[in-house]
């Protein structure tokens, strides 16, 4: 069986924000593979005073989707990085691994003012820390992109071509990749990826596609 040909990519909205006067989705994906199915990021699941007066969010959780977060239809789940709207899910998945690369962690746990940390010492989670490039499962490849955060990691995935990868923050609008700046957005642009699945962007991006909106 070709492993890479059967994984796929699902990205689900769960909240629009306010930036700017702009709307701003927020999404996380579902990477279904033959051996698990992943989760990366968790989004957030509940409104807090800090978000809710920078971003007005409208939130549509994990826990109201249409599979079972909470149940078997998680297998682990992967932190880009730690801030709000890519962590505050977490608690939903107290029994079940979390990678995340350590230098995040010990970021998110030690400096204000860059997460809720509540939300990234919900009771129960247990956190995989990792040190630079981790293969999760065959065809899906944690990789360290510096640059929105110092710690902020990409997955790659394999699905029998060029390389799919969801890279969070890493770009935040299209334009980022198109004229790639920080370390994280050159190596993603190195990859050669067939698109990427950015959170705040409804549609994923592709090299050489002309890119009309410069954010979501």
């Amino acid at each position: 069986m070709n492993v890479s040909a059967a994984i796929t990519v699902t990205p689900i909205l769960v909240a629009d924000l306010l930036v700017e006067g702009e709307v701003m989705p927020v999404y996380v994906h579902v990477i279904d593979h033959p051996n698990a199915r992943v989760l990366v990021d968790t989004g957030m699941t509940e409104l807090h005073p800090a978000v809710v007066a920078a971003f007005d969010p409208l939130l549509y959780p994990l826990s109201r989707q249409d599979f079972d977060v909470a149940g078997i239809d998680i297998d682990i789940v992967v932190n880009t990085h730690l801030h709000a709207d890519h962590c505050g899910g977490n608690h939903l998945f107290a029994n079940r691994p979390i990678y995340v690369q350590r230098r995040e962690l010990d970021d998110a746990r030690s400096q204000d003012d860059y997460t809720i940390r509540e939300w990234v010492n919900a009771p129960g989670l247990r956190y995989v820390p990792v040190d630079g490039e981790l293969d999760l499962l065959p065809g899906v490849r944690l990789v360290p992109a510096p640059g929105h955060t110092p710690g902020t990691q990409v997955v790659v995935v394999e699905t029998g071509g060029r390389p799919v990868v969801i890279c969070g923050d890493a770009a935040v609008w299209f334009g980022e990749l198109d004229e790639p700046r920080t370390e994280g957005q050159q190596r993603i642009r190195a990859l050669n990826p067939e698109k990427v699945w950015l959170a705040h962007e409804h549609e994923p991006w592709q090299p050489g596609v002309g890119h009309t909106e410069d954010q979501g």
